[in-house]
């Protein structure tokens, strides 16, 4: 079993309208589950984007491209 996350709308009839299409080159069952964000869920940040910016930090990381961490809150409005 193979899995893939794409983003998506559903319509006004509760049918899912993808983005983008699969790249699945055959007719075969599938299984489909959703995640609706809910009216408190401020973050719209995929999981994919998420996954590409560890990936590009562990990837700074080991060539030792580091920001100390003095310099880490510059810019943040932390309450």
């Amino acid at each position: 079993m193979k899995a893939f996350e794409v983003m998506g709308k559903l319509d006004e009839k509760g049918q899912l309208l993808l983005d983008k299409p699969l790249e699945i080159h055959a007719l075969k069952q599938a299984r489909v589950i959703i995640i609706v964000s809910d009216e408190t869920d401020s973050d719209d940040t995929s999981v994919m984007e998420i996954k590409a910016s560890l990936k590009t930090a562990l990837q700074e990381a080991k060539a030792g491209k580091r920001i100390p961490l003095e310099k880490m809150w510059e810019g943040i409005d932390a309450e």
